[in-house]
């Protein structure tokens, strides 16, 4: 798979120009299978972070006045742009991000529809009408109408380098707001590519800024005071900590998981097993929905884990620009190395590898699909978030028990449940303390335009489109 030179832009994108002079300051990209370096991009200094602050304040001064309908045109021209440009954005996703060929044409389609799903949005931003006709307000009448917060800084994270940095870069377009985006380190020309994309289609200087920096020069991004909003997608550990130093403005964290599924016994076994499995290993494991913990009723443990074993060994790995791949490499050797520890933690402490817990090719980072069980709840991996293809499983005796062993995580994004009792449905939605809980259905399931975000460690505040405008936004009252 060759990759379409002409997208790729190795140099941070500020005021709709290509900035970046260091020689020796810089970050190599890698193709994640092969792990040969696809492009060497200057990091961005102090002085041009701060060119792109003063830039985004400016770029928001003037975008914030265009109409509902001037965005809402800017976005479909994106959309139209990445639509024509969509096999050039697959091949930067397979090769920066290691994504199996196939997600990557779903994720493209995915970030159509996110761009589709702002532009709507862009025109039914509305306020609502205050009742205060009563005591001092007699007489009165108020509404409110929301406007833009200001410039947004946008952290997004190499697993959905497309998708993930449109679900902050779309609503803030959409709301009025200029984005200064930091793009993960592994996966930064998909954003340039964006970027390049953006100013081809007449978006204004300063409105998007694509900043490739070291933590060092975003923190001065973080805590600027003309930076308005953190919107962050990350580990839970980093999103926490760029809270505790954001100072006084909005801060929205969608972080990771260790995401549970319930198998009762009245589950369709054949379904369930199918698609726990591809929950399970999927992309590696790196998503913060998938599958890490399964919980199996008891009664129907040793069928389910049978169906299972079929269902993983059917999951074909390799190479992510082969069809039919699913799982593909570790994003590095460092997550490979984390893996490899953590599975023999939990072998020393008394888990037991149902099947897989080794690396297999260490030349393309590949990690074996693994399974355990007999784990303990003080295993990292299963108190933290493995982020790669391992799941655990266990037997389930009472369901009310299980719940609140799932409660018990410092997580709470997502979970699933499959079954076919409604009272079952009923009690877990009213006791699983998590962001979203999918019926018949794995805790990686999302649509774009659903409010999208967790409880606890896994997050704070929600995206999807009309969500993530509403936290882009801020209500302003008329009374008269």
């Amino acid at each position: 798979m060759e990759l379409n030179r002409d997208i790729l832009q190795a140099r941070s994108f500020i005021n709709n120009e290509w900035i970046g002079h260091s020689t020796t300051n810089v970050l190599s990209v890698t193709n994640k299978f092969d792990l040969n370096v696809i492009a060497t991009i200057p990091y961005a200094d102090a002085s041009e972070v701060q060119f792109a602050i003063s830039n985004s304040v400016q770029g928001f001064q003037t975008y914030s006045k265009y109409s509902a309908k001037e965005r809402h045109d800017f976005l479909l021209k994106i959309r139209d742009g990445l639509q024509l440009e969509r096999e050039k954005f697959i091949n930067l996703i397979v090769s920066e991000a290691g994504k199996p060929v196939d997600y990557a044409k779903a994720e493209i389609e995915r970030s159509l529809m996110v761009l589709q799903l702002a532009a709507e949005e862009a025109m039914r931003i509305s306020g609502e009408v205050v009742a205060m006709d009563y005591g001092i307000g007699a007489g009165k009448s108020a509404f409110t109408k929301r406007v833009p917060i200001g410039p947004v800084l946008a952290i997004s994270p190499f697993n959905f380098p497309l998708n993930l940095a449109l679900h902050k870069i779309a609503p803030a377009l959409a709301a009025g707001c200029s984005v200064i985006l930091k793009p993960s380190p592994f996966t930064p020309l998909t954003a340039l590519a964006l970027a390049s994309l953006c100013k081809r289609v007449g978006l204004p200087p300063g409105v998007l800024n694509v900043v490739v920096c070291r933590n060092e020069e975003a923190e001065l991004m973080l805590k600027d005071d003309r930076i308005k909003m953190l919107s962050f997608t990350g580990s839970a550990d980093v999103g926490w900590s760029l809270k505790a130093k954001a100072g006084k403005k909005k801060v929205v964290l969608e972080l990771g998981g260790n995401a549970a599924v319930i198998v009762d016994r009245t589950a369709d076994l054949d379904e369930a097993s199918k698609m726990i499995a591809f929950g399970s290993y999927n992309y590696s494991g790196q998503v913060c929905i998938s599958v890490q913990r399964i919980f199996v009723d008891h009664s129907i443990f040793d069928q389910f884990i049978e169906k299972f074993k079929i269902a993983v060994s059917e999951l074909k790995m390799g190479s992510p620009v082969e069809e039919g791949v699913t799982i593909g490499p570790i994003i590095d050797r460092n997550h490979l190395e984390r893996l490899q520890t953590w599975i023999n933690e939990a072998r020393i402490k008394g888990a037991q590898v149902v099947f897989g817990g080794d690396i297999i090719d260490l030349n393309h980072n590949l990690f074996a699909p693994t399974l355990l069980t007999n784990t303990q709840e003080d295993m990292k991996i299963v108190s933290e978030e493995a982020f790669g293809p391992i799941a655990i499983i266990e037997k389930v005796q009472y369901f009310d028990e299980v719940i609140r062993v799932i409660n018990r995580s410092r997580y709470g994004l997502q979970a699933g449940l499959y079954t076919n009792q409604i009272s079952q449905m009923k009690y877990a939605h009213e006791h699983l303390e998590v962001g979203a809980l999918i019926i018949n259905g794995i805790p990686g399931f999302r649509v774009d335009s659903m409010p999208y975000g967790g409880v606890k460690d896994s997050g704070l505040g929600r995206e999807g489109l009309r969500y993530a405008i509403e936290e882009m936004t801020e209500p302003r009252l008329l009374v008269y």
